[in-house]
């Protein structure tokens, strides 16, 4: 679409609008200042929402542990003792290539870097 000096468009003779910010001021994006306080709480509890759905797609109480146990070795492993996932499997009757496609699930989920 080409535009003529005097900031009409030739198809359809409409005013191009000279302000790129024109528009933006009903959106309340830009007419609400950030609360960084209430912003990073509704990340946190946006974090641990999706955590505790992801742990909570088990169909068993067990299995759910599982889960739980998991998302802590990847997140604290220090709060289980920096147990690995092999003993991780051990414990809760698991093959190793079983706990660490679960693990990788969790990760890809949570978007976190292995």
């Amino acid at each position: 679409m080409k535009t003529t000096s005097k900031n009409t468009t030739k198809e359809n003779a409409q005013p191009v609008a000279k302000n790129k910010n024109a528009g933006h001021e009903t959106d309340a994006f830009f007419a609400e200042p950030v609360d960084p306080v209430r912003e990073g709480r509704e990340q946190g509890l946006e974090v641990i929402r999706h955590l505790l759905i992801w742990m909570a797609d088990a169909p068993t109480l067990e299995k759910r542990g599982l889960r739980a146990t998991l998302a802590l070795h990847c997140i604290r492993p220090d709060l289980i003792h920096g147990a690995t996932l092999e003993q991780i499997g051990d414990h809760a009757g698991y093959t190793r290539q079983s706990i660490h496609k679960l693990a990788r699930d969790f990760r890809d989920s949570m978007g976190l870097v292995q």
